[in-house]
């Protein structure tokens, strides 16, 4: 599929999205798999196919999601993924974010081109305004790639969701269609990246143990 642009929902200069499925399962596990040191402990997609064929499911079939895996055109693999959850219609349309990309992808740079597309293409044939993404603190990575995208913090919950056997505090980012950053932190302050992250909440099946998806960038 590296040479086929036809295949792909959005295309940048070194990624490009398509939509998951069921039969991505080998690869992603493995993929998984692979990077289980890396995700850990803010991480826990889907390892096997008998995890990744509901957590698929969900993405493709379910209309308050939508999932998008972010491929290398150089040779069309699986870099990692970024999935709206949560989408909420009517007067809020809205979404929360989570993502990781896979031990082979991380620190180049892909995830970031890949959360840009997602961007665009939420704010655009998705029709949504609103995207979040809540982040544990001490998630140095995941905090450092929503700030690149243009995120605003708007606010921390204490006890927020339950990943990994415990209830976990979450810092709350987010980014309108109107790119507006409003009060908080934003695109200033620059944040090195280099520690395992994670980011979003709200991911499909079991994949973020209550909702946490995220992984270096």
């Amino acid at each position: 599929m590296a040479g086929d642009l036809e295949a792909y929902l959005a295309v940048g200069p070194r990624v490009a999205l398509r939509p998951f499925s069921l039969g991505d399962a080998e690869e992603f596990t493995a993929r998984a798999r692979e990077s289980r040191g890396l995700h850990a402990p803010w991480l826990f997609p889907p390892q096997t196919a008998e995890a990744f064929a509901p957590y698929a499911r969900q993405l493709i079939e379910d209309p308050a999601r939508a999932g998008f895996l972010v491929c290398e055109r150089a040779d069309g693999r699986i870099a990692g993924f970024v999935n709206v959850n949560n989408i909420v219609r009517g007067a809020f349309l809205s979404g929360a974010l989570g993502y990781g990309a896979f031990a082979h992808a991380a620190g180049r740079g892909l995830l970031s081109e890949g959360l840009g597309l997602v961007l665009a293409h939420a704010f655009g044939p998705l029709g949504l305004h609103r995207l979040e993404a809540n982040i544990q603190p001490g998630n140095t990575a995941s905090r450092a790639l929503v700030r690149r995208a243009g995120f605003r913090l708007e606010g921390f919950s204490p006890a927020m969701l339950f990943i990994d056997g415990a209830w976990r505090d979450h810092e709350r980012w987010a980014i309108t269609a109107d790119g507006s950053e409003g009060g908080g932190e934003g695109r200033s302050g620059a944040e090195a990246s280099g520690h395992a992250g994670a980011g979003g909440a709200g991911g499909a099946g079991g994949a973020g143990r209550a909702g946490e998806e995220g992984q270096r960038l």
